[in-house]
């Protein structure tokens, strides 16, 4: 079999995949139209959100926050989440200390204005000490209030366990 001849053999296969009726859409968009109408007469609800709070699942990625355990946060200052963040939002500097933990974020800031909730963060973590948390109301009157300290990021274990808990069970 030459080259010729089998370049032939994958044209004639081509064409017969798809007939004129197929090559025109028409299939998919009266598929479309349908799954369009369907949504239209599904029955409609409506969240009155300040009244109604929406609980997020343990899956939701909300703002990154730092954990607390014991008072105390769990963050070695490794600045893995620093370097792995596409947006350039957080910053770390270490410091060293006599505890079991050899060192410890002296400053630990994230722009909420330019973290774009990947998660990224909190994959990199070895310490699970930053995770996404459920909270999604962020406002800000100024760009200053929008950089988050550790006096604003840190958030107890307790809080954060169904959290904690999702992460353990998926990895």
């Amino acid at each position: 079999m030459t080259p010729k001849d089998s370049d032939q053999k994958v044209l004639q296969v081509r064409r017969k995949d798809l007939s004129l009726f197929q090559r025109a859409y028409i299939p998919e968009i009266v598929k479309g139209l349908f799954l369009t109408f369907g949504q239209m007469l599904r029955p409609k609800f409506t969240r009155q959100y300040p009244e109604e709070r929406w609980n997020p699942p343990a899956s939701f990625r909300g703002r990154p926050v730092l954990v607390e355990e014991e008072g105390v946060e769990r963050c070695v200052a490794c600045g893995l989440c620093a370097r792995v963040c596409p947006a350039l939002a957080i910053e770390v500097q270490a410091a060293e200390t006599d505890l079991d933990k050899e060192r410890y974020p002296v400053k630990f800031e994230i722009n909420m204005l330019r973290c774009i909730f990947c998660g990224f963060c909190e994959e990199a973590c070895p310490e699970e000490a930053i995770v996404m948390s459920d909270e999604y109301e962020l406002t800000f009157l100024k760009t200053e209030d929008a950089i988050f300290g550790k006096e604003r990021l840190l958030m107890s274990t307790e809080r954060l366990k169904p959290r904690l808990d999702f992460l353990r069970k998926s990895r």
